[in-house]
This record gives C-alpha cells, sequence and structure tokens, in this order.
C-alpha cells in the first residue's frame, strides 16, 4: 500500500502546520474588531481565557486518542473506533467537506487584503480573481512536493505575522497603555460573558481556534508522532490561547476601554490594531503590518490545502470516493493526486463566487468559513464522545477518570455549547451576507452531508460488509491495535488495517 512519507517533519514543523491553520494574525484582525464591537466587548480577551480552557480540556481526550491511533484522517478514524464506522463515515464526509471549503474561504480574504494594500502602497488596482488565482496555482505547486518544503514555507510566514503582533502588544505594555493604563477588566473571567452579546464575543473566540487540531493529520509523516502529535497538539492550544489573550487584552488597552469599543464598530474596525502599531511604533510599522496580513491569510490558506488534501487521501486509500486519491507521490511521499482534486475544488469554488459577482470578503470568505465551522465544530464534538467510546472498550491500562472520562465529556459538552452558539449567532456573524441565498442552505448543506455519510455507512454495512470493515482503520502500524502482537515485538512503520 502507498502511504504518506515517514519522518519528513518533526514538532517544530507540526506545530506550524497547525497553528498556521489558525491563522494568528487574520484571527486577531478579523474577529477581535467584531467580538469587541459588537460581542462581548472589552470583555473579549476574557473570552479567549474561556475558550483556552475549554479546548484544552478537549485536548486531553484528543490526545489520549492520538497516542493510541496514527492516521493521516484524524477525526475519521478516531469516531470510527470510539463510536463505530457508520458515525465514522460521516463524521469523516464532514470533515472533507470543511477543509475543503476552507482553502476557498481564505483565498478569499487574501484576494480582498492583497487587492487593498497594492492599491495603497503600490498604486495597482487588479481584479480580486487576479490574486486568488495566484494563490492557487502557488499553493498547488508546493503541496506536490515533500511537506517538510510547505513547512518551512509556513514557519517562516508565521515567525512574521506572530512577530509583529506581539511587538504592537509589547509596545503597549511598555508604554503603559493607552488612556486607561492597563486595566484589568478585559481579562477578569466573568466579562467573558458580558457585553452587547456574549454569545457572538465567545463564537468568535472559538472561531478563531479552527484548525489547531489538524495536528494529528500529519502522524503518520512525524518523526515519533505517539510522541510529537500529543505535544503539538497542546503546545497549539495552549500557546496560541496564550497569545490571544495577550495580544488581545494590550490592543483594547493600547486603545483604551471606551476606544477600543467605538474603533471596533466603526466603519474601519482594522483602526483597532493600526491605530496603537501607529502610536507606538511608526506608521511604517502599520505598513509592514498590512503585507503580513497577506503572507498570514496565504500561510492558513496553504495549511488547510495540506488538511484538506490528507482528509482526501485518507478516505481514497480506503476505497471511497475514488481509490486514485490514496496514491502518493513516488519521490516526494505526498498525496499528489489528493492535493490536485483539493486545487480544482478550490478552483470552482473561488470561481462561482468570481463568476456571480459575489465579494471575496463579504461572500466568498464569511460564507464558506461559516459552513466549514459549523462542519468541524460537529466532528470535534462527536470526537469529543468518541474517546469515551474508545477507551471504554479497549485499553483497560490507560483508561483514567479525567483523562478518558472527565475531560472528553466536559470537552464534549463545551464543544456542543459552541455549535449552539455557532447557529444562534450565524446571522449576525455573517454580516451582509446573511441575505444571500448560499447562507440559508448551509445548514441544509451540513445536514446532507453527514445524513449521506450515515447512508454509505449503512449501505456499505449492508452490501459490502468487506469494505464496511475497513471505514477508518487504516492506519499507521507502530499505533495500531495490536493484541496479537507481544509489547516485546518491534513493530514497522507501514500501514495496516485494524
Amino acid at each position: 500500500m502507498q502511504r504518506l512519507k515517514a519522518n519528513s517533519v518533526g514538532l517544530v514543523g507540526v506545530v506550524f502546520m497547525a497553528v498556521a491553520t489558525a491563522a494568528p494574525i487574520t484571527a486577531m484582525t478579523g474577529n477581535l474588531p467584531i467580538a469587541v464591537g459588537f460581542g462581548n466587548g472589552t470583555g473579549a480577551p476574557a473570552g479567549y481565557l474561556f475558550a483556552t480552557l475549554v479546548l484544552t480540556v478537549f485536548s486531553v481526550g484528543y490526545v489520549a486518542m492520538a497516542k493510541r491511533i496514527t492516521a493521516a484522517g484524524a477525526f475519521y478514524g478516531y469516531i470510527s473506533h470510539g463510536l463505530g464506522r457508520i458515525a465514522g463515515m460521516a463524521s469523516g464526509m464532514l470533515a472533507v467537506l470543511a477543509y475543503i471549503v476552507f482553502e476557498a474561504s481564505i483565498v478569499g480574504v487574501f484576494a480582498y487584503f492583497t487587492r487593498t494594500t497594492v492599491a495603497d502602497q503600490l498604486g495597482v488596482d487588479l481584479p480580486w480573481i487576479v490574486y486568488a488565482a495566484a494563490m492557487l496555482a502557488v499553493t498547488a505547486v508546493l503541496a506536490h512536493f515533500d511537506i517538510n518544503l510547505t513547512a518551512k514555507a509556513l514557519g517562516a510566514m508565521l515567525v512574521a505575522e506572530i512577530a509583529v503582533l506581539f511587538a504592537v502588544a509589547t509596545a503597549v505594555l511598555l508604554n503603559g497603555g493607552g488612556p486607561d493604563g492597563i486595566p484589568v477588566e478585559p481579562i477578569n473571567p466573568a466579562n467573558a460573558f458580558t457585553g452587547t452579546s456574549a454569545g457572538l464575543g465567545l463564537f468568535f473566540a472559538f472561531w478563531s481556534w479552527v484548525g489547531f487540531e489538524s495536528t494529528a493529520m500529519y502522524g503518520e509523516e512525524s518523526r515519533d508522532p505517539k510522541r510529537v502529535i500529543p505535544r503539538a497538539t497542546l503546545v497549539s492550544v495552549v500557546g496560541v490561547g496564550l497569545f490571544y489573550i495577550y495580544v488581545s487584552w494590550m490592543t483594547i488597552a493600547g486603545n483604551g476601554l471606551h476606544g477600543a469599543v467605538e474603533v471596533s464598530a466603526s466603519a474601519s474596525p482594522l483602526d483597532l490594531f493600526f491605530d496603537p502599531t501607529r502610536s507606538y511604533i511608526g506608521a511604517w510599522a502599520v505598513d509592514a503590518f498590512q503585507w503580513l496580513l497577506l503572507t498570514g491569510s496565504f500561510a492558513c490558506g496553504m495549511a488547510f490545502h495540506q488538511c484538506a488534501s490528507r482528509y482526501l487521501y485518507a478516505v481514497g486509500r480506503e476505497g471511497f470516493l475514488h481509490p486514485a486519491l490514496g496514491r502518493t507521490h513516488a519521490r516526494h511521499g505526498s498525496p499528489y493526486i489528493a492535493s490536485n482534486v483539493q486545487s480544482a475544488i478550490a478552483v470552482v469554488l473561488v470561481g462561482a463566487f468570481w463568476l456571480t459577482g459575489q465579494d471575496p470578503y463579504i461572500h466568498l470568505y464569511t460564507l464558506l468559513a461559516i459552513l466549514g465551522t459549523m462542519a468541524i465544530l460537529i466532528v470535534q464534538t462527536l470526537c469529543s464522545f468518541a474517546v469515551i467510546g474508545y477507551f471504554r472498550k479497549n485499553h483497560p491500562e490507560d483508561r483514567h477518570w479525567f483523562r478518558t472520562l472527565t475531560a472528553p465529556l466536559l470537552g464534549g459538552i463545551g464543544m456542543t455549547a459552541v455549535v449552539v452558539l455557532l447557529v444562534l449567532n450565524m446571522e449576525t456573524a455573517a454580516g451582509l451576507a446573511a441575505d444571500s441565498l448560499f447562507f440559508a442552505l448551509i445548514p441544509w448543506i451540513v445536514g446532507a452531508v453527514f445524513l449521506g455519510g450515515l447512508g454509505l455507512g449503512v449501505y456499505l454495512k449492508a452490501r459490502q460488509p468487506e469494505r464496511y470493515e475497513i471505514i477508518g482503520r487504516i492506519v499507521l502500524e507502530d499505533a495500531a491495535e495490536r493484541a496479537e502482537q507481544p509489547t516485546d515485538q518491534p513493530a514497522d512503520q507501514s500501514a495496516a488495517t485494524v
């Protein structure tokens, strides 16, 4: 069986890939102004604190599964082992949907930022589709090669965007803050649930982490996946959380409590970041900030492309959708056919929005982001309960009252609450795009894909039991279930069906 290239990326590389999908600079500039202006107000940093705690608890169970199962399909494999093959197939289809549309969504925000920045700073005004096409082409080329190349490119972009956000926040701190100094109200946990719409603020806080769970997808390509993936997951969740809290807190402090809410609700919400950058560092830093918005969104889109390719690959190598998706490149070990298919899908999605005259930010980015977020949050919720189911039936030596029961239970309840927050605040989150037909279809699309996955699972169980048996069961052998193998027998790194 063809497999992904082993030992391609280490702990730092996996962390870069996961954090790039969260896209700190895009998450901060895109989500924080909405949370401050229309959500939990100056309590937004406390909202990030709350989200950090919930996602850390979720990660405890997720990490427990990662130590036992290593597969490119991540959620697909985890849920099939914990809740059964039928639920696994439905979840796999939802995860494929989510990561497929995420890339096209990020292409939209990249094209928007690029067109605006190039026009403002260079005086060149090109149609947004030109920049979208360029991003799609470069992403497709990079994804064809060894994932280590992508990890290095993402690493450089990620360090730059984190550096500028950290620099601005630290400049505010060292200068004693803005009109109100360094207020403590923004990090008071109680203020996470205050403001105009606490639910909206909390949803955008959780939205800022979408993609952190992608660490598990790179298990087959990482060095020592049983150690690298759990560590990378916790580093990504906790590290990103602390960073979000610090940056959002200092950003509000730099503008002042009243000023932060006022500018966030204005026609120029990015001034929430640009004003303190200009005041505490200089006008040149604002220009640099704008360019880093481009590289940050590009890195995010490229990371989501890798995620989508690996889900398509995982499903394809088990013979679903099309077996050709399960092929890997003879030299680079990349899922190159799945990658090419993902590129083609992204081209179709972006092209459809362009041909129908939609805006790259208002429609392409926002609508596809909401669609993907709804799908992946449902899958995350099911994954929490899958941890409980898996360890209830397997590995009594690893069962623990907190790691394999309480933590995943609390994580599942927390994820369920986030899904409810999304449903309740979906129209507000969509903004001007809420009037579109596509927005109205989002819940129906998610429901249809999930039910279609359930139906496929039931059909395979009844009519093709041999194919049903391998749903979510192709994993890296050194992490597979090997009850018949003595514990002192060394395992190789080949793929196995369990």
